[in-house]
């Protein structure tokens, strides 16, 4: 193998290991999330060409991804909300063990549509987050009010 191929892959590991080391609690779930649908979708292919192998490492990889979720949620915060959640991710594991076992593609794009509406509230989420945090910044600021004086000085001529 070349050494650049190899210098490259050490790059992007090192890259991953510092962006995952580095990353908030909701980042490191959005990157589960994506792990898991970089994952349910190549085990897709792989169940479409017979690759059955394969398709048994990646869906056993989004499994696991899953279990990590699971064990994730904190139920004495909220546990309502904690509970819909396992039982989607209960389900969606299910639906991978069928895929597995029966070669069957359309378990498998179950689970990836639960994963993928979770993904997308997700980012929702860190979306309304970081307006929040961003807001909050803003209002320990001490930025003056605006005045006739301050808009009189500010010129739109080049």
């Amino acid at each position: 193998m070349p050494i650049w191929v190899v210098m490259t892959a050490q790059a992007a590991n090192q890259y991953l290991r510092t962006k995952v080391l580095t990353a908030t609690p909701e980042q490191l779930q959005m990157m589960l999330f994506d792990g898991a649908l970089r994952f349910a979708e190549q085990a897709r292919l792989a169940l479409q060409s017979k690759n059955f192998e394969q398709s048994y490492d990646l869906i056993s990889r989004v499994q696991r991804i899953l279990l990590e979720l699971q064990c994730s949620l904190k139920h004495d915060i909220a546990p309502d909300l904690c509970g819909k959640l396992a039982a989607l991710y209960n389900y969606s594991y299910r639906k991978l063990i069928e895929a597995n076992v029966r070669h069957d593609v359309a378990s498998l794009d179950a689970a990836i549509n639960i994963l993928k509406y979770q993904r997308e509230t997700w980012a929702m989420l860190l979306d309304q987050l970081g307006k929040q945090k961003a807001a909050a910044v803003a209002k320990g600021l001490d930025m003056p009010e605006p005045s006739e004086k301050m808009e009189a000085s500010i010129s739109l001529q080049g």
